[in-house]
């Protein structure tokens, strides 16, 4: 395919770096690329930063077949631009897709227009530390019909936008509220795909939690409610008497690339770590006995995010003495000197824009 280039007229004003939050500001031009059953993917553009027409039947608006992924373009200490595993992140939009019988993308051209489109949008860019562009590349239902069935039709498109920090207080301990009343998805769903109706299904909870005072929601296994699985945002981690436990991937639980590479690392540095099940009971019985050291989440908004304090029904379990962990520092430093340049690529994981 050939990728066509229409440049914006009119360039939109930067955000100094300082002045960075997450989600609300976008660049100047976006990728599109549209499937028929006749043509397959086809037309591939970068063209303005715009609106999407749609039918109000398009489909998607009714029965939420949608797909995307969130991954990050960053200002090296060189002055360059690199990204952060997108390979990983296009394999999982592609296992997303056939999770929600959408037509999987060819993931080397995506890579290669992506590339393009952060050249073209490099002057956004940010350079402080902390910052990064963030790349949200999306896969739309595009057909008018009120019918349930998959579409035939879809759009594709990347936009891009500078970020600051996910959380306001940076990196600092958060609160988490562990639920029983609402569940996120249970295996044999969509919870492993990342897809927008996993996150619609989180905002009730994640809204009573942030009532109570907590940042984020820990979610249990959707049938028995015992066995933890991930948090809202991130994939979570809990070090209990020098063993590194996160939840092992059992459908319903999002493959997270930060997940992957956290676990990379701490068998790297030999530490004894386990994809296990790990119920939330095993969790208070360690806190109480003095050997729950560190909890952290991983991902891709906040890269490691330390934890505070949990908040499972009457207990309230205060993490540590309340600052940042060993661990936690030691992984947010390696992951962030690795995506920044400052330290060397471990594994392949650093694509030059």
């Amino acid at each position: 395919m050939q990728l066509s280039i229409t440049k914006a007229d009119q360039l939109k004003p930067h955000p100094q770096d300082s002045d960075l939050r997450f989600g609300d500001v976008f660049t100047d031009h976006m990728f599109s690329m549209d499937y028929t059953p006749e043509k397959g993917w086809h037309d591939p553009r970068i063209e303005p930063y715009a609106p999407i027409p749609m039918d109000p039947a398009t489909m998607v608006l009714h029965y939420g077949q949608a797909i995307f992924e969130g991954l990050k373009a960053y200002r090296n200490v060189s002055g360059g631009i690199q990204m952060f595993r997108p390979k990983d992140n296009l394999a999982r939009l592609n296992n997303s897709a056939r999770r929600l019988c959408i037509p999987e993308v060819d993931e080397a051209f995506s890579l290669d227009a992506l590339k393009q489109l952060i050249n073209m949008d490099q002057e956004w860019v940010p350079e402080a530390t902390g910052t990064a562009l963030y790349i949200r590349p999306t896969i739309v239902a595009m057909d008018p019909f009120l019918g349930v069935r998959a579409s035939n039709t879809y759009r594709y498109f990347i936009i891009l936008g500078p970020v600051g920090a996910y959380y306001a207080a940076g990196f600092n301990p958060i609160k988490i509220l562990v639920t029983k009343e609402f569940v996120r998805a249970v295996r044999g769903g969509v919870g492993e795909a990342k897809t927008p109706g996993n996150y619609a299904a989180s905002l009730l909870a994640g809204e009573r939690a942030r009532e109570a005072g907590y940042s984020q929601v820990l979610w249990l296994e959707g049938v028995g409610q015992k066995n933890i699985e991930e948090v809202g945002a991130m994939n979570i981690f809990f070090l209990i008497d020098d063993e590194l436990v996160t939840p092992k991937l059992n459908g319903s639980i999002l493959p997270g690339i930060t997940r992957k590479s956290v676990v990379y690392l701490a068998e790297k540095w030999g530490m004894n770590v386990s994809e296990r099940d790990i119920s939330i009971d095993e969790v208070v019985e360690a806190h109480g006995a003095g050997k729950l050291q560190e909890v952290f989440g991983a991902g891709t908004a906040a890269v490691v995010s330390p934890v505070g304090e949990l908040k499972y029904g009457d207990a309230v379990l205060s993490i540590g003495d309340g600052s940042v962990g060993q661990v936690s520092q030691k992984l947010y430093d390696a992951l962030t000197d690795i995506q920044y340049g400052k330290a060397e690529d471990p594994d392949g994981w650093i694509e030059q824009v």
